[in-house]
């Protein structure tokens, strides 16, 4: 299909209210889609949960307050050793898919560079490598949770 009528298509939908658009010439084919100004497109990870008994709704600013009911309390739960913190906003998976074991376990003896974990965000598997050796003392973090930057993940000990 040629550029400019790529670009038409594109002037169109942008002209149009339209969501979509899908042309297709033989076995070339083009899908447009867009979202609408002011909203974000957000990809939810293939992970089913048991249904959950609605909270009174609380004003929440993060994804840590959101999953704690308020702000962790600082340094609660931290055993003494190393805290391995999250380098990145995202989706915290201990495992590299659903049916897999976690990457590791507390009381796993871990080497500097071994992958602890994956964290997913704008669509990218980013891995949480160790960068220290010794045992996982704590996990800090749950699978298929959101994290927020510098949010401890793993203590090593």
């Amino acid at each position: 299909m040629d550029l400019r009528k790529i670009k038409k298509l594109i002037d169109l939908l942008e002209e149009s209210n339209l969501a979509e658009i899908e042309i297709k010439e033989g076995e070339e084919s083009v899908r447009l889609a867009r979202t609408p100004k002011g909203s974000a497109a957000v990809a939810a990870p293939m992970i089913q949960h048991a249904p959950v008994a609605a909270a009174p709704a609380m004003p929440m600013h993060s994804p840590v307050e959101a999953a704690t009911g308020g702000h962790p309390k600082p340094g609660s739960d931290l055993p003494d050793g190393h805290v391995m913190r999250a380098p990145m906003v995202g989706t915290f998976y201990a495992s590299p898919s659903p049916d897999k074991p976690p990457f590791v376990t507390v009381g796993q003896t871990v080497k500097a560079g071994d992958t602890l974990a994956i964290i997913e965000a704008m669509k990218m598997f980013n891995p949480i490598e160790a960068d220290v050796s010794g045992t996982v003392l704590k996990v800090m973090a749950e699978n298929g949770q959101p994290i927020e930057f510098d949010q401890p993940l793993f203590v090593i000990g």
